[in-house]
């Protein structure tokens, strides 16, 4: 056990060391690379759309001599405020074994608890999650959940979308599908912050859950965009969604939320959004795009040649 450490509440001031903590502690390249937008989507406590509830965060750091070697954050579920989760614990390389990540879980599960949870999660907290759970090579992640009496709680996984180079299926254009579309009066382009109301109204609505959160949260930011598909009303009223499909609201490499109208479906709408996410992504430097918590693994398989890559363990605790 680490005998000379503290732990504190984490401050703003504190943050670009935590980054740069992440950066060390993560093991897997693709996380250590996008620490800096980790720390920052997991802190985010904006409201979703329609409302001006403020979610509740919990962050703590262990200190030696002032230097922060280890963090925790956690938050409570929008929807059900009894539930808290466990969003992120990196201890430096240096310091593990001595037992900090378990303090500061710890640490994370009293302050949740004091906030109203009944119970914690190792689970992504849509919409505001870097991962569903805990990556299957993350393994002392693991030995420290179980052994703090977390209980499997389900699996999920990422899919990878190859964007080498243009001869991958995934960059594939879509111009022909694009012309085939226009010809049944749907419109496909980018989707535009005017766009917002409609959309995230319609995600809600079709699908519930946090997307219209996460749409949101992709439209005219920095590394993150929105496709959309339209269709003319001939009443003149205002287009009607039939689909959208977004990226870099968890992370700039990572792409979702998508859907489709169930009536639109099998037009090959969501392809070609996918498609043009895809390629926004490659054009801003990645080499490979995450499909973040996958449902339909035959669509991806089949459409971009996406294949399954990264597997998260998702744990439940009652306090």
């Amino acid at each position: 056990m680490e005998a000379d450490f503290s732990i504190v509440a984490l401050t703003d001031d504190q943050v670009p060391a935590v980054v740069e903590l992440c950066r060390a502690a993560l093991d897997l390249p693709e996380d250590a690379a996008e620490a800096a937008e980790i720390v920052t989507r997991l802190r985010d406590d904006t409201p979703p759309p329609g409302s001006t509830q403020r979610r509740r965060t919990a962050g703590v750091v262990a200190l030696v001599d002032d230097d922060v070697v280890a963090v925790a954050l956690g938050s409570l579920a929008y929807r059900d405020p009894t539930v808290g989760h466990v969003d992120l614990v990196a201890v430096h390389p240096e310091r593990r074994g001595r037992g900090l990540g378990r303090a500061l879980l710890g640490a994370v599960e009293a302050a949740l608890a004091a906030a109203g949870a009944t119970q914690v999660r190792i689970a992504g907290n849509a919409p505001h999650y870097a991962w569903p759970g805990i990556d299957v090579r993350y393994t002392p992640a693991i030995c420290t959940a179980l052994a703090l009496g977390y209980t499997p709680d389900g699996t999920a996984w990422n899919m990878t979308a190859d964007l080498t180079d243009e001869s991958s299926p995934a960059l594939r254009s879509t111009a022909a599908a694009e012309q085939r579309l226009a010809a049944q009066g749907i419109t496909v382009r980018r989707a535009e912050p005017a766009d917002v109301p409609a959309l995230t109204a319609f995600a809600r609505e079709t699908f519930g859950g946090s997307w219209d959160a996460e749409l949101a949260h992709s439209i005219d930011r920095p590394g993150a965009g929105c496709h959309v598909a339209l269709r003319v009303r001939d009443d003149g009223g205002d287009p009607d969604v039939l689909g959208f499909a977004a990226y870099g609201s968890s992370r700039p490499s990572w792409f979702g939320p998508m859907g489709t109208a169930p009536a639109a479906q099998g037009l090959g709408i969501g392809g070609v959004l996918l498609r043009r996410c895809l390629r926004d992504q490659y054009e801003a430097g990645h080499r490979r795009a995450q499909i973040g918590w996958v449902g339909p693994v035959p669509f991806y398989a089949r459409s971009v040649g996406a294949t399954i890559e990264r597997v998260f363990f998702l744990y439940r605790k009652q306090l």
